[in-house]
């Protein structure tokens, strides 16, 4: 090409391709060992370091490794260009994972970005967070996705809700509840983007928490048709159980065949609809009657219930009961769910058209579902798979209603573009909607598709005209003349191979054939001599078993089959040796029928025959027929086979219990097969395991109907509505910097959030107390409850409330008294005085400390000691070496039979009790070099002998490493060592701190918002307390007495905690315990950082109660995890308790 200017056609491709990469980044793509990217990386310039990035994704996406970058993409990440922090944050979020030590490093500037001005860097730092997947920064990501969950940016929002997942993929048990409630947030949000993407979250985390659903259902449903299409596929199906589960079934729709025992009340309304289509009536109403009611069976019993019910032959699961229904006609929510979903069957994705199908086609009732005929068919013009998908549950729905579907048989005719597995579903569903006006042109297109190349196709046609036969009596002699011309073609009857296909034709002809004999064999004599005298031009084996079969087991039928059969067994016989397997077994069985049948004098000429054909078949070569002839003959070795022949007669009459047996092996065999209950499983319309026809990895039926109580609506919606309330308390900051600088330097010694506490305090004081009143609790012992009236908290200054009262009378003032009474205030009221709120009184409970029980903890069982147990409980005391240390109460107990000596605990190698992820983040941080002086473990005294049975206490001051991490200390005894892990616990890293309530109070209003952290669980230690008592009548200061005293119990025994004061409400309802308040003070040993704790209660004094946990504290990673351990051990039950 062109010689005269020295172009190639090689070189003009090159020139071409380098012309189209001009001002592309297809350069990236050249030099996989480019040597430039690091110093790129370590550049002044931005546009340098995009570049070296830019070439780095470019490597990535070829499939090669270059994460020994990371650290020089990690320092990046605090750059202050856009494009460079988003290429950082694609970098991290590929090496997360894989990376997670190096990844750590760069927590601060992920918390740093959560507070940026632009959306888009809040959310990439999101993303990068969830993506690195340790459970050490759990708290710390929590957190993130809490703050985001209630960004103004609806993009940072939808990043909150898709990082939730990844979060819980973690599996903190700990952490279950507070996901729980940021989906329930989430899904309450108006933007649809973030309500698909929260609908996903809740489908992967808590499925079957409806009740998150219940207080935003008909917002749900009003947004739905605004969602992404893939977020409205999920949202349809959680609204769709959620009805099934709060409302039931709805009586008129699919779902009613379940509601009648015997089936009349479904298969009433099929017939009036029928009798409406028209000709459509002649279909068998009660079959389609039973598929319905296994249908609709099958989409709310799981695999254990099917299975279940399939062990019984003829027996099927009790209905379900009037109460599990409701009438669409008459339920809001059912009508208001139909009605959503009708925009979105005219949706251009073919799955949500499906998923919008499958709402109508269990909830709406039988005389609306014909609307989905028109938008499933115009699903059909979509992509080849898409079609696929619909093909497979448009067969479903023509099983259980075929007549929505009768006037549109056009729409399932074959295209040549079809695939071969589209052609087969569409000739089912042309065999299972075909009428008597529309069997016609249905036979002319099976006549063409009988002609197609594919023959594997055209055999499937043939078994669809036996399924148009079956189905429609009237035209079985019709299709039985067309099935006769093809078996009688030349180029199906000759012994062709699998290679074309022409077998199979012949093969699906005769069972066709075959199929429409069984339902009327007198009227089809004749067909059956037609095939008999087939036998000698058809070649092909299986069709002439099939032939043969046919012969034994109609060879009573009429006069002229019994006349064949002497020639039939004799060219049977003659035929023997030459025929193929299966033919040969299937000539015994038939011979044996005709002799069973045989009478008179044909049965001597039988006789012969079927001893001739054993004596064939015992010299065989295949081992099948030798051990059927061996069979056979041993069998009737007492009447057909013995030496003298003649001398029997009618010898089959002799043994009835043989004769019985005969029968019962190979005569009546059709119907002995009577047709069983319906054991197909069926699945959810849309869903994948209806296409695989299995339950697919994470498939879940319909929620039982009215599964889902009133109360548990009520009780979650106000858990979710008070943890909300006091979230929008906590206004978004953009500058986070003093907390996020913090948030990491703390992981070495304060974040320690998987710890259990334990406290003993020996009073506490009222708003006007003083430490020394306090320490002279012993010497002038207070009364068990001290009250003062407490309507103002905080705000009261005119000392009207300074006075105890004798009684309850005397305790409440005349404005508490008012609002108890629910009377009008006073008239004497100033119109500037507030509204008047519930009103609390302040107790003094003076003698809880002394019932403080430390908990222990076991280091060292007696099996693995040989007979020396070990357990501590950490001390309230405090370090008097350094604030580092915590003090615990270590039990030495000898379990054995010998004295042993030299017992004590030493630390040794504590440079490897730290892993690799935490020793990363640890030597990050400059905060721990302070402390390189100081041991891991003081110095123990040395227990020189420990007789058996003697116990001996030691006070052992140890210094933690990590909040996760065990601390490695190595026991020596008896001259051995023996390695013990001790494990921390972040209720000691605190100490009590002694302020009274206005300090309190004050102290919290300047650690609002990021600040401040907030839970709820369900707290039930009391109950047991309440259960001793029973019988007696409790006061109402009785019941509070002891909610509180369990509520101080529980924290003073699990955390070293100073109680402030606690607040009890006054209602009417002295079972009421709603209002109750308790609040802790306590101080971080590292740095002194005050630490607080409010714990507000709701709920009644009888019953388990709902219990919300505050923390305010300047150490984020501190509050957060000492918050998740309170919430995990009030949920706990005491050891009193089990």
């Amino acid at each position: 090409m062109f010689p005269q200017f020295g172009a190639t056609a090689d070189t003009l491709s090159k020139a071409s391709s380098m012309v189209f990469r001009i001002g592309t980044d297809a350069h990236l793509y050249d030099d996989p060992e480019d040597v430039s990217i690091a110093p790129l990386l370590d550049s002044k310039f931005d546009s340098e370091k995009c570049e070296a990035l830019k070439r780095l994704l470019a490597l990535i996406a070829q499939g090669f490794d270059v994460s020994n970058f990371f650290p020089q993409v990690v320092k990046n990440v605090a750059s202050q260009s856009l494009e460079v922090k988003k290429l950082v944050y694609l970098y991290l979020l590929h090496y997360a994972e894989k990376r997670p030590n190096e990844a750590l490093l760069s927590i601060n500037c992920f918390q740093k970005d959560l507070g940026d001005p632009n959306p888009l860097v809040r959310a990439w730092a999101l993303r990068a967070m969830a993506g690195i997947r340790l459970h050490a920064i759990a708290s710390l990501v929590l957190v993130a996705v809490t703050k985001c969950a209630r960004d103004p940016s609806v993009y940072v929002r939808k990043c909150a809700a898709n990082a939730l997942p990844k979060f819980h993929d973690l599996r903190l048990e700990e952490h279950t509840s507070a996901i729980e409630e940021i989906v329930g947030i989430l899904l309450n949000d108006n933007a649809p983007g973030v309500v698909g993407a929260a609908a996903a979250a809740f489908a992967s985390i808590c499925p079957n928490n409806f009740s998150l659903i219940g207080r935003n259902y008909r917002k749900l449903c009003h947004i739905l048709p605004d969602v992404e299409e893939w977020g409205q596929i999920v949202l349809i199906g959680i609204l769709l159980s959620y009805v099934v589960a709060k409302h039931g079934l709805v009586k008129e729709s699919i779902m009613s065949s379940l509601h009648c025992t015997d089936g009349s009340h479904s298969e009433k309304d099929y017939l009036d609809v029928n009798f409406a289509l028209g000709d459509t009536a002649d279909m068998s109403s009660s079959d389609n009657s039973g598929i319905s009611k296994v249908i609709s069976r099958s989409y709310i019993e799981g695999l254990d219930e099917y299975l279940r019910r399939s062990s019984y032959t003829n027996q099927l699961s009790s209905d379900l009961s009037d109460a599990q229904f409701t009438s669409g006609k008459s339920n809001e929510d059912v009508k208001i769910l139909l009605q959503c979903t009708l925009p979105l069957l005219w949706s251009h994705n073919s799955a949500v058209v499906l998923a919008a199908a499958g709402v109508h086609w269990i909830m709406a009732p039988m005389d609306d579902v014909k609307t989905i005929v028109k938008p499933l068919l115009f699903s059909l013009r979509s992509s080849r798979a898409s079609k696929y998908v619909v093909l497979c549950n448009i067969l479903v729905f023509v099983k259980a209603m075929p007549y929505l579907f009768v006037p549109y048989y056009e729409e399932f005719f074959i295209s040549s573009s079809d695939s071969y597995q589209t052609r087969a579903l569409k000739l089912e569903i042309l065999s299972s909607i075909v009428t008597d006006s529309s069997i016609p042109p249905v036979f002319k297109e099976f006549q063409d598709y009988i002609r197609d190349p594919d023959r594997r196709f055209a055999a499937d046609t043939v078994a669809a005209i036996g399924l148009c036969a079956r189905r429609l009596p009237k035209m079985a002699n019709t299709c039985i003349e067309g099935l006769l011309v093809l078996t009688r073609q030349d180029s199906l009857t000759t012994d062709v191979g699998s290679e074309n296909g022409e077998a199979s034709v012949l093969i699906q002809a005769i069972m066709s054939i075959k199929s429409i004999i069984e339902q009327d064999p007198l009227s089809h004599e004749k067909v059956i001599i037609q095939l008999i005298r087939s036998l000698d031009s058809i070649k092909v084996p299986a069709s002439r078993a099939m032939i043969i079969w046919m012969v034994g087991e109609y060879s009573s039928l009429g006069d002229i089959i019994p006349k064949m059969l002497t020639t039939v067994l004799k060219y049977l016989a003659w035929s023997f040796r030459s025929e193929a397997l299966e033919t040969k077994l299937q000539i015994l069985n038939t011979a044996m029928k005709v002799l069973l049948n045989a009478k008179g004098e044909d049965l001597w000429t039988f006789k012969r025959l079927y001893r001739y054909l054993l004596e064939l078949a015992e010299c065989d070569m295949s081992y099948d027929v030798h051990d059927r002839a061996r069979f056979l003959k041993k069998l009737l070795s007492c009447n057909f086979v013995s030496e003298e022949l003649g001398e029997e007669t009618d010898s089959l009459t002799t043994n009835k219990d043989l004769h019985v047996l005969l029968e019962h092996l190979f005569m009546k065999q059709t119907k002995l097969t009577s047709s069983g209950p319906i054991s197909d499983r069926f699945y959810l319309p849309g869903s994948l395991s209806q296409i695989v026809l299995h339950a697919a990895p994470g498939y879940e039926p319909l929620p039982k109907p009215c599964s889902l109580l009133d109360d548990d609506l009520g009780r979650f919606s106000n858990v979710v509505q008070g943890t909300t309330m006091l979230g929008e308390e906590a206004s978004y900051s953009d500058s986070s910097g003093s907390h996020d600088s913090n948030a990491y330097g703390s992981l070495d010694e304060e974040n320690a959030s998987n710890f259990i506490s334990q406290q003993s305090i020996t009073g506490s004081s009222d708003s006007g107390g003083s430490d020394d009143s306090a320490s002279e609790a012993d010497d002038n012992p207070v009364p068990l409850i001290q009250m003062s009236d407490v309507g103002n908290a905080g705000n009261n200054q005119n000392g009207d409330s300074q006075s105890d009262y004798a009684d309850m009378g005397e305790l409440m003032s005349k404005r508490a008294l008012e609002s108890w009474l629910d009377e009008q205030p006073s008239k004497l009221r100033t119109s500037k005085q507030s509204p008047v709120r519930r009103s609390s009184a302040r107790i003094s409970i003076g003698n809880i400390g002394h019932r403080v029980e430390p908990k222990s903890h076991t280091l060292l069982d007696p099996t693995h000691g040989n007979g020396l147990k070990l357990y501590y409980s950490y001390s309230p005391e405090v370090s008097t070496i350094s604030h580092l240390f915590v003090c615990l109460e270590v039990f030495f107990d000898n379990c054995s039979s010998e004295a042993m000596s030299e017992v004590t605990l030493a630390d040794e190698e504590s440079n490897k009790a730290l892993g690799s992820a935490d020793q990363a983040s640890i030597t990050a941080e400059s905060s721990l070099s302070l402390h390189n002086d100081v041991p891991t473990l003081v110095p123990m005294e040395e227990i020189v002998s420990l007789e058996p049975g003697q116990t001996t206490k030691r006070i052992v001051q140890v210094r933690f490493h990590h909040h996760l991490l065990p601390l490695k200390l190595v026991l020596h005894y008896n001259g051995k060592k023996l390695p013990v892990k001790l494990r921390p616990d972040i209720g000691y890293f605190v100490k009590p701190l002694r302020m009274d309530m206005e300090a309190f109070i004050g102290k919290e209003s300047r650690l609002p918002g990021m600040f401040e952290y907030i839970r709820s669980c369900t707290f039930t230690d009391h109950i047991l307390e309440l259960n001793k008592d029973k019988g007696e009548s409790l006061l109402m200061k009785d019941k509070y007495l002891l909610v509180c005293e369990s509520l101080a119990l529980k924290m003073l025994s699990n955390a070293n905690v100073y109680l402030v004061s606690v607040d009890m409400p006054v209602a009417v309802n002295v079972d009421d315990a709603t209002g109750l308040r308790l609040r802790f003070s306590s101080e971080i040993l590292s740095n002194s950082i005050t630490c607080l704790i409010t714990i507000t209660v709701e709920g009644k004094c009888s019953e388990p109660l709902n219990v919300s946990i505050k923390v305010n504290c300047e150490e984020t990673v501190f509050g957060l995890n000492l918050l998740n351990r309170i919430v995990n051990f009030l949920v706990e039950s005491s050891p009193n308790n089990l």
